[in-house]
């Protein structure tokens, strides 16, 4: 069992950086629909800054606290932003804006917590560590959670932006998946991996995807920020 002291300052450390990300992804998408005529988000006063409009108390809190002290990894998700598609302007289009708005404020804050890390080196002692560790968090979370949402799965913002962008073809039957969808990626999150353990194999598909993804984006920003040559 870990130490209870370090399990707290790790949550200290990573939630902070967790809830910033997340609040400001789901209100990103509420201000994009608001922007392109969908008024349902600030209707329901979701147009807000406050963690506590958009946590969602099972996959925001119970179950990344209780991964992360079982295994030191966190997944979870946020109560989605309401989006009346059929209010937009120009639904199919505005569909795709709406959707990359959030993962485009995960990137944003990546970039701005890179450029802050520099500021790390003059807090005094202990502070400049739990900064500097934070930002690093934020860096490194804001980046997996914009890639993460990017897969073409919907409900998933990936998804979203596929259906508005592929031929009808292809994108109607994509949509159709919307359904299914948290169950598929369920299924690749957890349901494979712990199948492949069971059977005496490490096989972890989504991870074997993503994290080399947000390896090479963390280090792209990390250049981009100068914080390495």
């Amino acid at each position: 069992m870990p130490d209870i002291e370090n399990v707290l300052l790790q949550i200290s450390i990573m939630a902070l950086p967790a809830l910033l990300a997340i609040t400001l992804h789901e209100a990103a998408h509420g201000y994009a629909a608001l922007r392109f005529g969908d008024h349902t988000a600030k209707r329901e006063g979701r147009l807000s800054l406050n963690p506590l409009r958009h946590i969602d108390p099972l996959g925001t809190v119970i179950l990344p606290i209780t991964m992360f002290v079982l295994s030191g990894f966190m997944f979870g998700w946020a109560k989605p932003v309401p989006v009346d598609f059929r209010n937009l302007r120009n639904p199919r289009r505005d569909m795709v804006w709406v959707a990359l708005a959030g993962p485009g404020v995960n990137i944003a804050l990546a970039l701005v917590s890179a450029l802050l890390l520099h500021t790390a080196s003059m807090m005094p002692g202990f502070m400049s560590e739990w900064w500097a560790n934070n930002l690093t968090v934020s860096l490194q979370f804001n980046v997996l959670l914009a890639l993460f949402n990017m897969i073409p799965l919907p409900p998933l913002d990936g998804g979203r932006v596929a259906v508005g962008l592929l031929p009808d073809a292809l994108a109607f039957p994509l949509a159709r998946l919307e359904r299914y969808g948290m169950l598929i990626l369920l299924a690749f999150v957890f349901l494979i991996p712990f199948v492949s353990g069971q059977l005496g194999y490490s096989f972890h598909p989504l991870a074997m995807v993503l994290l080399p993804a947000v390896d090479f984006v963390v280090d792209l920003i990390a250049r981009i920020t100068g914080l390495i040559g």
